[in-house]
C-alpha cells in the first residue's frame, strides 16, 4: 500500500507538471511492464519498493528541489542495479510439480501463472507435462531466467531397480513340466476335473464347491511325467485371478461344459489365454448327462473363434466326464503331447525366477506366499523380492504341507520367511545379498510413495476442477442476473457443515487369501449408491485380530471375515464392545449379508399406500350452511374401502388434478365414515371451487413407513 501511495504521489507530481515527462515515461513503462503486472498479483510488492526508491533519490526527483532545477534524463529502470532476475533450471518434459520446485515457489504459483497464459486449461493437475514455450513462459512471468539443462535425476532413478540376469545359456536347460492353468465358467467342473487328476477331495475342502482362490500343485502322471496345474475360480469376482492364472501357465485347459455351452467366464478365459499367447485344450466336461450336446458345444466354439482340430484347426479337444473319470487319460496325452510340441525347456543353475500365486498368513507357520518357480532352483536360505515385500527362504512345502528342500523350474511350492505379504502376480526374484536386496527395496518403496504422490495429485485436480466448475457456473449465473458480487446470505460459516443425515455403512475385511481380498474389494469398487456410503476403513490377510475390533468398534462398523477363523479371545472382545462379526465362506453368501446389513441401517421412508378406488358416476351441486355451493361427486366404489379420514388423489386421465381431503362422504343421505366395494356414495371435498367430471377416478390412501433397500447388485 506505500508504494501504491509514493507512485500515486509521482502521478501527481507528473499532473501538475513538477516532473518531467521522461520520469512519466518511465513509471508508465513500470506499471504496465510484464514482470509488474504479474508480480502485482503475486503480492510481490519489493520491485515496486525499489523501483519507487530509485525514483525518489534519482536526479529527475531532486532536480525540481535544485535551485537550478536541473532534471537528469537517465531512465531509472535502466539504472537500477538492484533488480536482479534469477535463473531457473529447467529441462524437457517437465510436469507441474517439478516447476514448482525448480522455481522454489507453492504449486499454487504455477497455476496462476498458467491462468495468464492462452490454451492452457488441460494443463490441470500436478502431474501435467508442460511443453517447452509455456515451461518458458511461466518462468519468466515468475520474474526470473531460465536456463535448460539435461534431465540427469530420470536416469539415476532408472538404475535403481534390480537389474534382471541374462537369458540362461542354452546347454544349461534342461526339459521341465509344463505348468497348466484349468479354467472356464463356474461350475462347469474343473474342481471336480482336478480332483480326478491328483485323486484327491478337493471339492468337500471347497465351500460350496466353488473354488475361491487358486490352488497349485503338481500331478505325477503314470508315465512318471509331472504336471505343475492351476486351479483358477470361475465365479466372476474372481476374474483378476483368471486373468493371473493364464499369465503363469504354459497351456490353458479350457473346460466347458456339454450341456450349458460357452458362458459369460468361458469367453472371459479364451480372451484371456489369446491375450497371453498361450495355447488351448478344450475339454469338454459332463458328457455323461441327458442334456449334453457335444456337437452344440463344439460349434459355439468356433463361433468364438476357437479353431478345432477336427475342423482343420490346432486346437484339441477331448469330451471327458470328471465326475466318473471318463476319458481322463487322453486329456492327460493331450496335455503332455502340446507340451512336447512347445520344448518346455528351464534353466535349473541361475538366480531364481518366479511369479506369486497366492499369499496367506497362517497362525501357527505365520506368512506364507505361494509361488511358481520359473528358472534357477530355490533353496533355503535364498533372499527374496516379491514387489516391496522381501524375505529369507525359511522352508519351503509342496502343496500336502510336506517340507522340500529344492524347487527346480515348474514346481509350486509354498515360502516361509517373508517379512511382509506380496500380492497375487507379483514377479519372484532372487537377490544374492542382503545389502543389495535393501538397496533395491528402498528404491522400490520410493517409487510406489511416487505413484501414490502422482494417484494423489490426480484426486487433488479432479476435486479441484470440480469446485472450479462449480464456481464457474454460479459465477455465470450470477452474471446472467446483473449481480457482480452476491451479497453473503447469514453468518459466515466457521467450519465446513457436513450433511449429518447422511447414511454410512462402515465394515472392516479379513480374509484368507491376498486373492479372496482382492476379490471382494475389486467387487466393492462397483458399489454406487447415493443411498448409503460404503466406508471400507481396514482389510487384510489373516485371521481377525483384537485391532481389527477395535477399529470396527471406533467406526461402529461390522466385521466381515471370510475363510478365516476368529479367536474366542478376539470373539469376546467383539462380543463387549457390540462388533459384529460376520463369517463366511461362500462369496455370493457374505455380498448377500452385506446388502442386508445396508438395507437394515437405511431409514424408514414414507410411502403412499392406495386403499380405495371409487368412479365418478355424475356430478351435482349443494348449496351449504353459509349459503355457498358445493360440487359433489357421485360415486360407485370399485376397489377396496373409501375411508373418510384419509387423504384422497383426484385422477383425470391418469393424471392428478386434485390432491387434498375429504370433508362429506354420504351413503344415500345418511354422513358414514366408510364405503366398501360396489357400494355407492356421495363425496365432497375441502375446496368447493374444484369440479369433478364424470369418469373422474377418487382413490383414498395412507401414509406408511416402509423399509428401503439399496441400489445395487453385486451381479452375483
Amino acid at each position: 500500500m506505500a508504494t501504491w501511495c509514493l507512485l500515486g504521489g509521482l502521478l501527481k507530481r507528473i499532473k501538475y507538471g513538477k516532473i518531467s515527462n521522461d520520469v512519466f515515461s518511465a513509471i508508465n513503462r513500470l506499471q504496465t511492464s510484464e514482470h509488474k503486472l504479474f508480480l502485482r498479483k503475486l503480492n510481490i510488492s519489493s520491485f515496486y519498493i525499489n523501483s519507487a526508491r530509485t525514483l525518489y533519490t534519482s536526479n529527475a526527483y531532486l532536480g525540481h528541489k535544485s535551485p537550478k532545477g536541473k532534471i537528469s534524463k537517465k531512465d531509472p529502470l535502466k539504472t537500477n542495479k538492484s533488480i536482479k532476475l534469477g535463473k531457473a533450471y529447467i529441462h524437457e518434459q517437465m510436469t507441474i510439480a517439478e516447476v514448482s520446485r525448480a522455481l522454489n515457489k507453492p504449486i499454487d504459483h504455477v497455476y496462476e501463472v498458467l491462468m495468464l497464459i492462452p490454451d492452457t486449461e488441460s494443463y490441470d493437475h500436478d502431474n501435467s507435462v508442460l511443453p517447452r514455450d509455456i515451461l518458458v513462459s511461466v518462468v519468466k512471468k515468475s520474474g526470473m531466467i531460465p536456463e535448460f539443462i539435461s534431465n540427469k535425476v530420470e536416469k539415476e532413478e532408472e538404475s535403481g531397480d534390480f537389474v534382471k540376469q541374462a537369458p540362461p545359456d542354452p546347454s544349461v536347460l534342461v526339459k521341465r513340466p509344463p505348468v497348466v492353468t484349468i479354467m472356464g465358467h463356474v461350475d462347469h467342473g474343473k474342481t471336480t476335473l482336478l480332483d480326478k487328476l491328483r485323486n484327491s477331495n478337493i471339492v468337500d475342502q471347497e465351500f460350496g464347491g466353488i473354488t475361491q482362490h487358486i490352488g497349485a500343485f503338481k500331478v505325477i502322471m503314470p508315465s512318471g511325467e509331472s504336471i505343475c496345474f492351476l486351479d483358477t475360480p470361475g465365479h466372476a469376482a474372481f476374474s483378476a485371478m483368471r486373468e493371473r492364472g493364464a499369465h503363469l501357465t504354459d497351456i490353458v485347459v479350457l473346460v466347458v461344459a456339454a450341456d450349458d455351452g460357452v458362458m459369460q467366464q468361458t469367453l472371459e478365459s479364451i480372451h484371456y489365454a489369446q491375450d497371453a499367447g498361450v495355447p488351448i485344450i478344450v475339454a469338454i466336461n459332463k458328457i455323461d448327462k441327458n442334456n449334453a450336446d457335444v456337437a452344440r458345444t463344439k460349434q459355439m466354439l468356433l463361433e468364438h473363434e476357437i479353431q478345432l482340430e477336427e475342423f482343420g484347426g490346432d486346437v484339441q479337444v477331448v469330451p471327458i466326464s470328471a465326475l466318473k473319470g471318463t476319458n481322463l487319460m487322453e486329456l492327460q496325452e493331450a496335455i503332455l503331447t502340446q507340451a512336447e510340441l512347445m520344448n518346455l525347456k528351464g534353466d535349473p543353475v541361475g538366480l531364481v525366477e518366479g511369479r506369486v500365486v497366492e499369499a496367506r498368513i497362517d497362525e501357527k507357520r505365520g506368512r506364507l506366499v505361494t509361488a511358481v518357480i520359473q528358472r534357477g532352483t530355490l533353496k533355503r536360505g535364498d533372499y527374496l523380492i516379491a514387489g516391496t515385500a522381501w524375505g529369507k527362504v525359511r522352508a519351503m512345502f509342496d502343496e500336502f504341507g510336506d517340507p522340500v528342500q529344492a524347487a527346480p523350474p515348474s514346481t509350486p511350492v509354498e515360502i516361509l520367511g517373508f517379512r511382509e505379504i506380496p500380492s497375487a502376480g507379483d514377479e519372484l526374484l532372487q537377490v544374492k545379498t542382503e545389502s543389495e536386496l535393501k538397496s533395491v527395496i528402498a528404491w522400490r518403496q520410493e517409487q510406489e510413495k511416487k505413484r501414490k504422490q502422482i494417484e494423489d495429485y490426480t484426486v487433488i485436480a479432479e476435486k479441484r476442477e470440480e469446485h472450479l466448475k462449480d464456481y464457474r457456473t454460479a459465477l455465470q449465473a450470477r452474471r446472467e442476473k446483473g449481480i457482480h458480487k452476491e451479497r453473503r446470505k447469514g453468518p459466515r460459516p466457521k467450519e465446513i457443515v457436513t450433511d449429518i443425515d447422511d447414511v454410512h455403512y462402515s465394515m472392516v475385511l479379513k480374509g484368507d487369501v491376498d486373492g479372496s481380498v482382492e476379490a471382494i474389494l475389486d467387487t466393492l469398487d462397483t458399489y454406487h449408491s447415493k443411498k448409503c456410503h460404503l466406508d471400507i476403513i481396514h482389510y487384510g490377510v489373516g485371521a481377525v485380530t483384537e485391532s481389527d475390533v477395535e477399529m470396527a468398534a471406533i467406526f461402529n462398523g461390522d466385521l466381515f471375515a471370510f475363510n478365516v477363523m476368529v479367536p474366542v479371545k478376539v470373539a469376546e472382545l467383539a462380543k463387549s464392545k457390540k462388533v459384529v462379526i460376520k463369517k463366511h465362506n461362500i462369496i455370493y453368501r457374505l455380498f448377500d449379508d452385506l446388502i442386508s446389513s445396508i438395507n437394515k441401517k437405511l431409514p424408514k421412508i414414507e410411502e403412499q399406500v392406495v386403499t380405495g378406488e371409487a368412479k365418478v358416476l355424475q356430478v351435482f351441486q349443494v348449496t351449504l350452511p353459509n349459503k355457498t355451493k358445493a360440487n359433489i361427486a357421485g360415486c360407485r366404489c370399485t376397489n377396496g374401502v373409501i375411508s373418510k379420514k384419509l387423504g384422497i388423489k383426484v385422477l383425470r386421465n391418469d393424471e392428478i388434478v386434485y390432491i387434498g381431503k375429504m370433508v362429506s362422504l354420504k351413503h344415500f343421505k345418511e354422513e358414514v365414515d366408510s364405503i366398501k366395494k360396489e357400494q355407492e356414495c356421495g363425496i365432497g371435498i375441502d375446496d368447493p371451487k374444484f369440479a369433478f367430471e364424470p369418469q373422474d377416478v377418487i382413490t383414498t390412501y395412507e401414509i406408511k413407513l416402509v423399509d428401503q433397500e439399496v441400489d445395487w447388485q453385486p451381479g452375483f
